[in-house]
């Protein structure tokens, strides 16, 4: 279950979406779902979310069983050891189920309201990762010059990932992190994050894990809903062409440029499926696979979401079955 608590204005109202995130949350959590993954952005217009860790103690006190992953948290944008203090107790409240997730970042803004810059994100975000893992044996140590000493630590540790798609990424996450989240828009770093385990002598991570569509929503009348659904797609769309075209002089990804309500429905990472069709495509799936629900996509109507999500469970639920669950991590 997917969070970017985005709320344009054509949207519903943002304290709607965040009462119902978090009665969502509550929902998944009874029903059965894996993780609640949070995203984070700085300086949206329809302020996608800033503070993962803050949603995610939020979730983790409404929640007992589901896993809280951020996937992923924009490294550059804090103080090291000050998010091992606030990773650590989110880690405590949630009783373990707390996954965190590293980002490098793209944008020169959210760079310069922190005061880094972005051709320092490669070495500066593994910087974190190692000193996150330093921070979290309760041992005293020092950091540029800094006496310190985290506590309290948790007792179960901290599952830590990196998130992208280069491949010194990949390789980097074998070396110092415990796992490897990849967008669902490339698969191909997979490979070389799993040679590089092998070559480490770290557990073998297996084959990269079959993904469902990047937002999928279930409907008993899927040409209805795709007219309501196609403005809130393509704001995101949108958003994200205009922040890498001005990462990278031009927009980049599968979406970039020339989107249009036709040309989303083609690229088949969007889909609206009925009950039936859904179970098609999680059979078809099978083992060691997943699949995303994003019910407050770009401000959806709650009201719309908790419809979508009563549907799910009365005709898609029971038939989802229970095997390999990914876990992004070598040696869980």
């Amino acid at each position: 279950m997917i969070f970017d608590m985005r709320a344009p204005a054509f949207g519903a109202p943002r304290a709607e979406l965040f009462s119902a995130a978090l009665d969502i949350a509550r929902w998944a959590d009874d029903i059965g779902f894996d993780v609640l993954g949070l995203g984070e952005h700085h300086g949206a217009e329809d302020g996608y979310n800033p503070s993962p860790l803050i949603l995610g103690s939020a979730f983790a006190a409404r929640t007992r069983r589901i896993r809280v992953r951020t996937a992923v948290l924009l490294a550059s944008c804090y103080d090291p050891i000050r998010l091992a203090e606030d990773a650590a107790m989110l880690q405590i409240l949630s009783g373990g189920r707390f996954e965190l997730g590293l980002g490098f970042g793209y944008r020169q803004c959210e760079f310069e309201m922190f005061g880094r810059h972005v051709k320092d994100r490669f070495a500066h975000t593994c910087k974190v990762a190692e000193v996150l893992k330093q921070a979290w044996t309760g041992e005293p140590f020092e950091y540029e010059g800094r006496p310190c000493h985290v506590q309290p630590v948790p007792d179960k540790p901290i599952p830590l990932m990196l998130g992208g798609t280069a491949p010194a990424v990949a390789r980097a996450a074998a070396r110092i992190a415990d796992g490897f989240i990849i967008p669902l828009v490339n698969a191909e770093a997979w490979q070389p994050y799993r040679a590089e385990c092998e070559k480490l002598g770290r557990p073998d991570p297996g084959e990269y894990p079959r993904q469902g569509p990047t937002f999928l929503w279930v409907s008993e009348d899927p040409e209805r809903d795709w007219e309501w659904l196609t403005p809130h797609i393509l704001h995101i769309l949108d958003s994200y062409a205009r922040w890498t075209a001005s990462a990278y002089g031009k927009p980049t990804g599968a979406y970039a440029g020339g989107v249009t309500a036709e040309t989303i429905r083609k690229s088949r990472a969007y889909q609206v499926l009925t009950p039936r069709q859904t179970i098609d495509l999680i059979e078809k799936l099978g083992d060691n696979s997943s699949l995303y629900l994003t019910p407050l996509l770009s401000g959806v109507d709650p009201a719309r979401a908790w419809k979508m999500l009563k549907l799910w469970e009365r005709e898609v639920h029971p038939h989802v079955p229970r095997g390999v669950i990914p876990t992004w991590c070598h040696g869980r």
